[in-house]
């Protein structure tokens, strides 16, 4: 979590592989995936095919792609939106299907850049359980940049503070909060007001 121009979507990028780093080294011991504020699906796709595509890129069938693509979906709890196109989804149910297209790599871990920035309070919260119950299920490592101090306490096992120039860590909090969190509870504000403070 930081102010903007902190460094924090550099960092991800830097752990992502798409930039090396200057100096020092990164180990991630396997494949990373990415998912971005935007949703960046194929908007000539179906829900369905925009996941198949990352499920194809592990050399399965088409049947077996489609097959998983559609088990994803109903994961993210868009079953029956498989042959919407993203034109006919909303935001919120554009950014699940994003979602499900990050799982179906299998990377160990994920990077989430502000994914859900463009979305709206009530929909963010339903998306910070969702990830919730996809990550207590599926425990892979999420490294989640945010703007909103208490979305990084909602959501993180560790919150890590940035600050600009030079981009650096300010701050690093474990956080002991038993799950499920509630965004705007007393104990996720306190923690958020340590943080910052």
């Amino acid at each position: 979590v930081g102010g903007s121009g902190c460094g924090k979507s550099t960092m991800l990028s830097l752990v992502a592989g798409l930039d090396q780093p200057t100096a020092g080294t990164i180990e991630t011991g396997g494949k990373v995936a990415l998912m971005f504020q935007e949703s960046t699906l194929l908007p000539w796709l179906t829900a369905v095919q925009n996941v198949g595509v990352a499920v194809r890129r592990g050399g399965v069938s088409r049947q077996e792609g489609r097959d998983r693509a559609r088990a994803l979906l109903g994961k993210v709890r868009l079953g029956n939106y498989a042959d919407k196109r993203p034109h006919e989804l909303s935001g919120g149910m554009r950014q699940r299907v994003a979602l499900a297209r990050v799982l179906a790599q299998d990377a160990p871990i994920i990077c989430m850049d502000e994914p859900l920035g463009a979305l709206d309070a009530m929909t963010r919260d339903r998306m910070h359980d969702l990830i919730e119950e996809v990550w207590l299920e599926l425990r892979f490592t999420c490294v989640f940049v945010t703007h909103n101090v208490r979305e990084a306490v909602r959501l993180a096992d560790r919150s890590i503070l940035m600050g600009s120039r030079p981009g650096r860590v300010i701050y690093e909090q474990d956080n002991i909060l038993a799950r499920p969190r509630i965004l705007d509870s007393t104990p996720v504000a306190a923690l958020a007001s340590d943080l910052t403070t």
